[in-house]
């Protein structure tokens, strides 16, 4: 559980605030984040509305996502915006206009995407790098991803190798043009500011990184010669748009997973260059230099605040606005705003989530803040080239579509649902959003269902549990809790329709009769004595488990039938996770296929490969988990026999969440969304 005890009244991030000549509303700003909602660089419909939401939601800055400035070339989606060509300007006007509109402020952000340009390697082109990177990066974690993604994952390059050109003096030269000429269009398009992307690996940054720059000429060598181009960027720009237009400047405050990469350090001495050299902010990113496995480093951290001491040493050399990024909750964000650490603070993620979070915060709706719970789906969805979505808001990309629409029914309707899990709770918010009365019952005493295990080991998930809490509670649903529901019971409260949201049994013991939960929680009780521990089943919940349990202390071993771990995560999740489990000391086998228990449960025997030759291994054992979903294949459940009885009797029935098929979080609200919306 992520602790939101802090501030009420968010004084200093809903202040006003300042970056050159741009006055803002408040201290919140929007970083660049890919949609992927245009069409061959053209902005959409679809991509005006996600940036109008977040402006009419409160945030103060908006930035786009990456626009790649000399589009085709350099760029990395035939779905992002570009900035290549005054045919562009329109669509930019439109969405200036409608950010404005809103009460919000545009900034574009302006990059060349150098060594990950996949347009570049689909079109048979070489990508533009300062020297040829070091050695190709380690691709061991996608042996946890099936063949269908893997070819999803190629799809951006048309499945082509990726090869290279070392930038020459009059590349260079080029490049410098095609930022200068974006920032003119940008400013013609009537957007407030600039963003000139020298993070996350690409072309500038490279520049910047002594791994990534081994030239001897002007551009490498000393930090200033590597900082030249970006220097030259930053004047180019300003002497096209005038001193009044704002330019920002994005940094990796340091690159992990490299040797030679980026220090923090050398990020304050460069930021104090883009400073001289005319820019008016300093936004403070990471990056890892293998998304494959570090990706949970950098870009996107797993660490609430990670790059919180970059940001504030970067504040400390220059004296122009610092703008931090990193995972900041409201709360973490206006202590670092009270103590200096920085000038405004970018939530991404927590806007993905909810786009409202200023309004509500504004307002004193803490609260109501629909939490992003860090699980990855969103970003998942950029590896594959597709626009993000949103596991607790599936409203992510349907901005223009989503507003609730009353219930067309009068009386309203009385809406049962059997259930108080993630599901559930969704469907009673909704349903009562929507104008009807709305009945829950839970046969637990708890709301929560199957996330006890989230409460448990303070997953960010039990946050999402806690916000339909209070949204349900302070809707006045009428939630019944150590309530049964039976057929006579049911009929008994003359509901209009009933929505089954009762979940599965996600994690099950091997001992007959003995309860999951509270095995669980006995074994992670400090002092608990050692135990050996096996967990059949290595999906999301299986090996979340067996880390958990190793870290307090037990010896665990997770057999998976299949030949990928952690399935039903999101990939970037999913390549942490398995390197994590096994850094702990877990002990993981694929392809293992259970041959018997001995009668007391204390020896397990298995074999592991298809070989069928394969030789039967046997462990000791003093539990044995067993973890029940398949992962995205999801496990389809048998229909309830409550629903069938239901129907049986006349009753308009529903089933959602992981009563039908395991999807976890993101099938639970997602299903349980869109059935209340259509009662």
């Amino acid at each position: 559980m992520i602790d939101h005890s802090g501030p009420d009244d968010f004084s200093h991030l809903l202040a006003p605030g300042r970056i050159g000549a741009l006055d803002l509303a408040n201290r919140v700003v929007l970083p660049g984040m890919d949609m992927n909602h245009c069409d061959e660089g053209m902005i959409t419909p679809s991509e005006i509305a996600h940036y109008a939401a977040r402006a009419a939601g409160g945030c103060g800055l908006v930035i786009t996502g990456a626009a790649a400035v000399a589009w085709p070339l350099g760029a990395t989606s035939t779905k992002q915006p570009a900035l290549s060509d005054d045919r562009f300007l329109p669509g930019l006007a439109a969405l200036a206009d409608a950010v404005h509109l809103n009460g919000g402020r545009l900034c574009v952000q302006l990059v060349h995407h150098g060594k990950v340009a996949s347009v570049d390697t689909a079109a048979g082109r070489p990508q533009l790098v300062p020297s040829v990177p070091p050695t190709r990066m380690d691709l061991s974690a996608l042996a946890d991803n099936p063949i269908d993604e893997l070819m999803q994952l190629a799809s951006a390059t048309a499945g082509k190798p990726g090869s290279f050109r070392v930038a020459t003096a009059d590349d260079i030269a080029w490049a410098i043009g095609r930022f200068a000429d974006a920032a003119g269009r940008v400013q013609a398009a009537g957007a407030d500011a600039v963003e000139v992307h020298g993070a996350h690996g690409y072309l500038i940054s490279t520049f910047l990184s002594r791994a990534y720059n081994q030239r001897d000429d002007e551009y490498g060598g000393s930090l200033e010669n590597r900082s030249r181009i970006l220097v030259e960027v930053i004047r180019a720009v300003r002497d096209r748009v005038g001193s009044g237009f704002p330019i920002l400047v994005r940094l990796n405050g340091c690159e992990y997973g490299i040797d030679d990469g980026i220090t923090v350090d050398e990020t304050a001495a460069t930021a104090r260059l883009a400073e001289a050299a005319g820019a008016d902010a300093i936004h403070v990113s990471a990056n890892a230099s293998n998304p494959f496995g570090d990706f949970t480093l950098g870009p996107l951290p797993d660490q609430v605040g990670q790059y919180r001491d970059m940001a504030a040493a970067v504040k400390r050399v220059v004296t122009v606005p610092v703008i931090a990024v990193g995972r900041l909750l409201p709360e973490v964000a206006e202590d670092m705003l009270a103590k200096g650490e920085c000038d405004f603070v970018a939530m991404g993620r927590q806007q993905l989530a909810d786009p409202d979070l200023v309004n509500k915060i504004s307002t004193g709706r803490r609260a109501s803040v629909r939490p992003c719970i860090n699980c990855y789906v969103c970003v998942e969805q950029n590896f594959f080239d597709a626009s993000p979505i949103c596991a607790v808001n599936p409203g992510l990309g349907h901005e223009s579509s989503t507003p609730l629409a009353p219930a067309d029914t009068d009386p309203p309707r009385h809406v049962l649902i059997v259930g108080a899990g993630p599901a559930g709770l969704e469907t009673a918010r909704v349903a009562a959003d929507r104008g009807s009365q709305v009945t829950v019952v839970e046969r637990s005493s708890i709301p929560g269902g199957s996330t006890w295990f989230a409460e448990l080991s303070g997953s960010p998930n039990q946050s999402l549990v806690e916000w339909l809490t209070h949204e349900t509670d302070s809707a006045a649903i009428d939630i019944r809790f150590s309530t049964e529901a039976t057929v006579a019971s049911v009929m008994a409260l003359t509901p209009d329709v009933v929505v089954i949201a009762t979940g599965a049994p996600l994690l099950r013991v091997q001992r007959d009769g003995a309860d999951a939960s509270a095995l669980v929680r006995s074994l992670a009780l400090p002092g608990c004595e050692r135990c050996d521990i096996a967990v059949i089943g290595g999906d999301m919940l299986g090996l979340s488990l067996a880390d958990f349990l190793q870290t307090k202390g037990h010896s665990v071993t997770v057999l998976e039938p299949g030949a990928h771990f952690g399935l039903g995560m999101a990939m970037p999740r999913r390549w942490t996770a398995v390197a994590t489990a096994r850094s702990h000391g877990v002990i993981l086998i694929r392809s293992a296929h259970v041959s018997s228990i001995d009668t007391e449960g204390r020896v397990l025997r298995y074999t592991a490969g298809s070989d069928d030759t394969a030789d039967e291994v046997g462990i000791s054992v003093d539990h044995i988990f067993l973890s029940g979903a398949d992962g995205k294949s999801s496990q389809t459940a048998a229909v309830p026999s409550l629903a069938t009885e239901l129907r049986a009797a006349g009753i308009e029935v529903h089933v959602v969440g992981d009563a039908v098929s395991v999807e976890y979080l993101q099938g639970a609200i997602h299903s349980a969304n869109a059935i209340a919306r259509s009662l």
